[in-house]
């Protein structure tokens, strides 16, 4: 099984000191506006908290101090109160436009404005006061932030752009282990219902989104192999990871942090509490950061249930029966979200050839990465392309975001005569969940590309990637 939570003595240490630190500091900093001949820190220092976390007046004071200043290494701290306390918001926001010369409305084009200017950075006081603020929230944040996680030199991402995504730690509980059914007994789903089909050594399984939704991750062993699968409904992206690692006994066991990045989730693990980036499978905070890490991605299938019980008839499903009380029923989970054209958190996003809901199917590889936008395969239709100077064929179903691809040596396929061949050298050719298989026994090896929102795509790889267009 998977490796359990280990809460050493020095991760409680920790934890109750920088709580205890950051605590502390507030009303110290708070204090020293009516000290004589302050230093210039303190007073930044006192003048960020009098804005987070005073009344009017004192809010009102602290943004004028911090606006006739004239810094913008404040603004992440600015950002940061109109993320957390409604009440001083305004005097923020005012700050805000009149430091950076804009007129944003307020958090969200303060936050997508932030993440644009990478090259401004916060003021040594931010640090600590976020540290306090997300504690406030939930102690445990700081399992992933405090002391050493949250310096600068030590992350992979900024920490401006870490945000509280409106749970706490493991609010979307993961399913570790999960009580799999048989396919006769699971009368509770639909044949339209989505599933996250997943097929590894013969064993094949079956994760309705309906059910995936409310939990985001599950911690499972597929065909002997542990995997996890990492579910972001925001960015409509699932992603298969091998967690079994050389340097650990067992298998990492992950689950989701209750942050966001750039409108993703990032994951953790429970081993060395690292966040890791839900999308790229690499650490980016903690004790995991510099390992040279990245996860092995496994493929997995967005189909229809009918159509992944037809080609897997002896697959397992998911039970109802997950141990959590959640509503279960079609579009119940963000079922509102998925209807939108909307972003429920700021991500910046290019959209001047697909729009930032468009579904895309991308395939990353050491050399290249390459995004075909999913309306392409609309009744099936099949695409022979190039990603990384590898030859590829893609096989898909925009109606059931189901896409296949796999590596080629530059042949032309074509459909076949049914939904699982293709018409190819020699003949048809099965498509599989791990290979597309030749009438002479040749195997092609299947690509583990997945399906996500544009937006998450463009924010992670868009700019080192290649977007697909038709050339005829």
């Amino acid at each position: 099984m998977a490796m359990r939570p280990r809460r050493e003595n020095l991760m409680g240490a920790l934890l109750a000191g920088v709580i205890l630190l950051a605590a502390a500091a507030a009303p110290a900093a708070i204090k020293t506006t009516t000290e004589n001949n302050p230093s210039l820190e303190a007073r930044i220092s006192s003048a960020s908290w009098n804005l987070a976390l005073g009344d009017g007046p004192r809010a009102e004071a602290g943004a004028a101090f911090l606006t006739a200043r004239g810094k913008q290494d404040i603004l992440a701290t600015l950002v940061l109160v109109m993320r957390y306390n409604a009440a001083t918001e305004k005097y923020a926001l005012e700050a805000f436009n009149k430091l950076t010369g804009g007129a944003v409305k307020g958090w969200p084009e303060a936050q997508l404005w932030l993440e644009a200017h990478p090259e401004i950075k916060p003021h040594n006081s931010y640090r600590v006061l976020k540290l306090y603020m997300v504690s406030n929230i939930d102690p445990h944040f700081l399992q992933f932030l405090g002391g050493a996680r949250s310096d600068p030199d030590k992350m992979k991402i900024r920490l401006e752009e870490i945000v509280w995504g409106g749970v706490r730690v493991d609010g979307i509980p993961s399913l570790d282990g999960p009580d799999m059914i048989a396919a006769d007994a699971a009368d509770y789903l639909r044949p339209q219902d989505p599933v996250f089909g997943v097929a590894i050594n013969g064993d094949a399984r079956a994760y309705p989104l309906r059910i995936m939704g409310w939990h985001e991750m599950f911690n499972d062993v597929i065909g002997g192999v542990p995997v996890a699968l990492a579910y972001c409904t925001l960015c409509g992206s699932g992603i298969l990871y091998e967690t079994k690692l050389d340097r650990y006994a067992e298998p990492l066991l992950f689950g989701s942090s209750g942050f966001l990045y750039r409108s993703n989730k990032l994951m953790f693990d429970r081993h060395t509490f690292s966040l890791w980036n839900q999308f790229t499978g690499r650490p980016v905070t903690g004790p995991l950061v510099d390992s040279g890490i990245e996860l092995k991605v496994r493929p997995v299938t967005i189909t229809n249930w009918s159509d992944w019980r037809r080609k897997h008839p002896k697959t397992q499903v998911l039970s109802l029966e997950t141990g959590h009380e959640r509503d279960y029923s079609p579009g119940a989970v963000y079922g509102h979200y998925f209807a939108s054209r909307d972003l429920m958190f700021p991500a910046r996003v290019r959209q001047n050839r697909v729009q930032q809901k468009d579904y895309v199917f991308g395939i990353r590889t050491p050399e290249d990465n390459k995004a075909w936008p999913l309306h392409h395969f609309t009744r099936g239709r099949v695409i022979n392309d190039t990603v990384g100077g590898r030859s590829v064929t893609l096989i898909g179903n925009a109606e059931t975001r189901t896409v296949r691809a796999y590596f080629t040596r530059g042949e032309t396929f074509k459909k076949g005569l049914g939904p699982d061949s293709l018409d190819g050298p020699g003949g048809l050719w099965q498509i599989g969940e791990l290979h597309l298989t030749g009438p002479k026994g040749e195997h092609y090896a299947r690509a583990a590309g997945g399906i996500s929102f544009w937006f998450a795509w463009d924010n992670y790889l868009g700019r080192d990637s290649d977007l697909y267009e038709p050339t005829d």
